[in-house]
């Protein structure tokens, strides 16, 4: 479901905000340091519960608010609001979801399926496997109902485990019963990223073929263990050297997306330019994914589109996502290079980020910004 509404208030160096946006293409345009990122920030904030600019959220409060208070209202039958808010002191979010406070951050993340494209996509790259890892849960936890109890499950057996490993002396009952736990779940989780990835690679495929043709480009699924043994037996011939170690090294806890060209790794041959065409893939096949398994739409987010990209794949990738028929929120500080990569009849709505009496950022429409 598109937003219909934004409001914020208390966040970053943006001033109050209340916001209209188009169903469609939105762009939003403004000097550097202008809040354009915040803007995107806090919508991110509300589907996925933390930021992507840092990892305590006090940060991202106004230093002159006492509190962020994030709202949005989803396109529906009835509309859905959803919201989120955190004090200064607290360390809790207060999350809310149709006017009732929700306990799981879970819940918003259904409810608000959202990609991002910025500079730290090219992590799914160059990163360490948590960010890849992340990526393919992601798509897992949208399409497979039960994925989430497995993953928790999972991660909770793992963090037994390792206290026991970590301990003076093993309980060798208590090792064996959270062993036998994290086989079962972890088992489950890899049948589920399979099945998965078995969905996703065609998708990816063709929505890579449309961005960049690279035929010899792989997406490899690595499951965290040894392929010719189950996970039961991994635990239990490595056990010793766990110990030794002090946690569990093999289990769905290490699993992996490795993305290569030829039989090298992708990002040690592709230009920066091509890159970030194949991680704008990888984020947009996500969102095809969603929406042809379950009929849901996914919100994408695009941190300065122009960067690393050409005038011809700039259009390219706008004309891509034009015809996806999704609602995408773009930010630029060059008007020209936004505007002028889509056709005719792209379903734009322009918002200008422009210094409001306080000296914060505010967002207005394109048309009030030009008449100022």
């Amino acid at each position: 479901m598109p937003i219909n509404h934004i409001s914020f208030n208390g966040l970053r160096n943006l001033a109050v905000t209340e916001m209209a946006p188009g169903p469609g293409i939105n762009l939003v345009v403004g000097a550097n340091g202008s809040g354009k990122t915040s803007f995107l920030e806090g919508i991110h904030l509300l589907g996925m519960g933390r930021s992507f600019r840092t990892r305590h959220l006090k940060h991202v409060i106004a230093h002159d608010a006492e509190a962020m208070t994030l709202f949005a209202r989803l396109d529906g039958d009835p509309p859905l609001p959803i919201g989120l808010r955190r004090t200064r002191d607290a360390g809790e979010l207060e999350l809310r979801l149709g006017g009732e406070r929700v306990p799981r951050l879970a819940r918003l993340t259904e409810a608000l399926p959202l990609q991002l494209v910025n500079p730290d996509a090219f992590r799914l790259l160059e990163g360490s496997p948590a960010g890849r890892r992340e990526f393919i849960d992601w798509g897992v936890f949208h399409v497979k109902h039960d994925f989430f109890d497995a993953w928790r499950r999972a991660r909770r057996a793992l963090k037994h485990r390792n206290a026991l490993l970590r301990h003076g002396r093993i309980e060798p009952d208590s090792l064996l019963a959270w062993e036998r736990e994290l086989a079962h779940w972890g088992e489950r989780l890899d049948a589920l990223r399979r099945d998965w990835m078995a969905a996703f690679q065609p998708v990816f495929e063709a929505t890579l073929a449309a961005l960049l043709p690279l035929p010899e480009l792989e997406l490899r699924y690595s499951r965290g263990w040894d392929r010719q043994r189950d996970l039961q037996t991994v635990l239990a011939q490595g056990r010793e050297t766990d110990r030794q170690m002090g946690f569990t090294q093999q289990g769905p806890q290490r699993a992996d997306l490795r993305i290569r060209l030829g039989r090298h790794p992708a990002v040690e041959v592709l230009s920066r330019g091509q890159q970030k065409l194949v991680v704008s893939a990888l984020k947009l096949a996500q969102g095809r994914l969603l929406e042809r398994v379950t009929g849901r739409t996914c919100l994408y987010l695009v941190d300065d589109l122009p960067a690393e990209l050409d005038a011809d794949h700039r259009q390219v990738f706008c004309r891509l996502l034009e015809t996806m028929g999704c609602q995408a929120f773009i930010t630029s500080v060059e008007h020209d290079a936004l505007v002028g990569s889509w056709s005719s009849h792209a379903p734009l709505t322009m918002f200008h980020v422009e210094p409001s009496p306080s000296g914060q950022g505010r967002l207005v429409p394109a048309g009030h910004a030009q008449t100022s």
